[in-house]
């Protein structure tokens, strides 16, 4: 459903800014629901259809607790009443906006207290900052991703604009020749409700599917070396590698030759440095000449190849997420050939103008889709390519044979209005907390309070989140523009998550999807019914995150979060079967209570693991731990925030029973 503007006003359209459904449709509209269905449902009904997710989750809020009564009826549950009753007005609730609205504004307070001129420490940092845009504030650009970022936006602005308008240009020289339809009826025959516009004929399709790739095509070559210089060679060379494996090989070596190839990729691509030419001209050459003497002929046409390296020299530092690409290409490929005689969207008698997002995905492409033209333009496709959002081989084929019904205009400049009020709090507090940057100064954390340790660090985790969400929203929004819908990566702010297990349904997402295609359900997911299947699922955690840590960047530090991330799903499964929500439909506050303090332990625990991985390491959190714990006040500053976050859970439980009361149920 797109988001209404029912009512008018200024204060209606913020509303529809604000709207899940401005974000990503996938929110609103069940996975296995064609959007078009979804939006011209009539009957009210809003229930969301179950995912696939690892894990138990005591925390989780559904709305399938119900009784069977001797009628044949069904009957609200405790738990279920106390979900489905708002508590927005409660008294409880009244005591809660009390503390948020004392604790918000007293942490932000804090991190601006240190990040003053008048602060001792300033000078330690100041040389971390760069001038900034609002008067009598410099700004906190230590962070390089960023940073690398901030300078390039007018670039990705310009990109933004013309790559489309590019896509246009080559429309008109090269028309779709059939513009055949079939009225308002489906390629399968069968008449459908929900069609808004006729549907084009398999013939009309191909050709759409042809006009975009071979486009995607050519400007990735183009986009390649203009952002990588010759570099962009090694990367034809490895694609056309992977390619020769998920098409040529015998069927049965493809999933552990993909695999293997892809890993050796990611490790020696951090090895290696890159293959600079002029060290592979040495290795062919039999050695480096000795110092003083001329180089051979070879070695010096590597060194000029070196010299041109694009705009983005670090192209194997960006190759991860193309990695993914690949091994989707290959797989999805080698998926297609256990297809039988037949179209699935014939037998399941579908509109292939209005597939589900879960059939997009799981629908194979056509045999003739996967062409080494179609991949490239897939691996390379230039919205997606830096950061992703990750898209599947087989939803990228689908979206650019029919246009996909999610993209609407009115949408699509809501969700850039979201991006650039996004990117305005990420300058507006990098203006004002300098939590970078006084990391970045190797700070005597003996010098902080308790307080200020602790929330330095539960602002660095926000900027990352941030720093992190300003790229994903703009290259989202760019593919949007062009036509293409990739999944949304984040779905909510990281401060409203209170289970380990949800969390990361929600950070990351596509990768997120991406890892449950490729590696958690292909492994078997997970059972904790039997001691077996539990240890079992618990080899699987570990393998998954153990490939997430070591895709992020090959350092110690990941893979100790990535463990740590395993290690920390046990309380949360252990707690599952100690209290089970059976048990305690009779108590629903009482439940509810006992869910808040298990969350507090998970956010903590949460809290420790990303610091370890993405922010000062794990003697970093040492240090900040005994820096904390070191007197008294330490103790009861950590009592205090733990009973900040107990009333913080309460609302992140309400904000999610008001979803369920509008029938969305996000998972996490």
């Amino acid at each position: 459903m797109a988001p209404s503007d029912s009512g008018g006003g200024p204060l209606s359209f913020i509303k529809s800014i604000y709207a899940l459904d401005t974000i990503d449709t996938r929110f609103t509209t069940p996975s296995g629901v064609p959007y078009r269905r979804r939006q011209n449902e009539t009957d009210g009904n809003g229930k969301r259809e179950d995912d696939d997710k690892p894990g138990l989750g005591l925390l989780e809020r559904t709305t399938t607790a119900t009784s069977t009564t001797s009628g044949g009826g069904t009957t609200e549950s405790g738990i279920q009443a106390e979900t489905l009753r708002t508590k927005w007005g409660t008294p409880e609730f009244y005591l809660y906006y009390l503390i948020v609205g004392i604790a918000v504004p007293y942490m932000f307070w804090i991190a601006y207290d240190v990040s003053r001129p008048s602060d001792p420490r300033y000078r330690r940092y100041e040389p971390w900052l760069s001038e900034g845009w609002i008067p009598g504030r410099k700004i906190d650009l230590s962070d390089f991703q960023y940073g690398n970022l901030r300078r390039n936006l007018p670039v990705m602005g310009l990109l933004l604009i013309f790559h489309p308008l590019g896509r246009q240009l080559w429309n008109f020289i090269f028309p779709i020749r059939q513009q055949q339809t079939r009225g308002n009826t489906p390629i399968s025959g069968r008449s459908s409700p929900f069609q808004r516009s006729p549907t084009p004929t398999p013939e009309a399709a191909d050709a759409r599917l042809r006009q975009r790739t071979s486009y995607d095509f050519t400007f990735a070559i183009i986009f390649l070396i203009i952002l990588h210089g010759f570099s962009a060679a090694k990367i034809l060379f490895i694609l056309a590698l992977n390619y020769k494996i998920g098409t040529a090989l015998p069927k049965k070596y493809v999933p552990a030759t993909t695999w293997i190839f892809n890993l050796v990729v990611l490790f020696a691509n951090e090895l290696c440095d890159g293959y600079k030419f002029r060290n592979i001209a040495v290795v062919l050459t039999g050695g480096s000449p000795p110092p003083g003497e001329v180089p051979n002929l070879l070695v010096s046409f590597g060194t000029w190849l070196d010299s041109y390296r694009g705009l983005q020299p670090k192209w194997a530092v960006l190759f991860n997420i193309t990695i993914l690409r690949l091994i989707s290409f290959n797989l999805d490929y080698y998926w297609s050939l256990d297809r039988r005689s037949g179209s699935p969207i014939e037998k399941k008698q579908l509109d292939p103008a209005n597939l589900s997002e879960r059939d997009r995905v799981a629908i194979s492409a056509n045999r003739d889709d996967y062409t080494f033209t179609n991949y490239v333009a897939y691996a390379i496709y230039a919205p997606l390519y830096l950061t992703g959002p990750i898209l599947t081989f087989n939803d990228y084929i689908s979206q650019c044979r029919y246009k996909p019904a999610t993209i609407e205009t009115a949408r699509t400049i809501k969700y850039a209005i979201r991006f650039a009020l996004v990117l305005l709090s990420m300058e507006i507090i990098l203006h004002y907390d300098y939590v970078g940057a006084i990391t970045k100064a190797r700070p005597i954390w003996s010098s902080y309070t308790p307080a200020q340790i602790s929330l330095l660090s539960f602002f660095n985790l926000h900027i990352i989140w941030l720093k992190l969400l300003v790229p994903w929203r703009l290259f989202r929004l760019w593919s949007l523009v062009d036509g293409i819908d990739p999944p949304e990566n984040m779905i909510r702010c990281v401060s409203n998550n209170y289970s380990t297990l949800s969390f990361w349904r929600s950070w990351h997402r596509s990768y997120y999807r991406w890892l449950l295609r490729y590696i958690y359900i292909p492994l078997g997911g997970t059972n904790f019914r039997t001691w077996v299947g539990a240890a079992r699922s618990m080899v699987t955690y570990l393998t998954v995150f153990t490939f997430v840590a070591l895709w992020h960047d090959i350092k110690m530090r990941l893979l100790i979060w990535g463990w740590l991330i395993v290690f920390f799903f046990l309380p949360e499964i252990v707690a599952g079967y100690l209290f089970p929500r059976k048990k305690w439909e009779s108590k629903p506050v009482q439940y509810r209570m006992l869910c808040a303090a298990g969350g507090v332990l998970n956010v903590l625990m949460m809290i420790s693991a990303n610091l370890v991985g993405f922010a000062v390491g794990l003697d970093g959190l040492e240090t900040i731990i005994r820096g904390v714990l070191r007197e008294w006040n330490g103790l009861i500053f950590i009592l205090i925030a733990s009973g900040t976050l107990f009333v913080g859970i309460q609302v992140m439980f309400e904000i999610r029973s008001s979803e369920l009361r509008k029938g969305i149920n996000l998972k996490c």
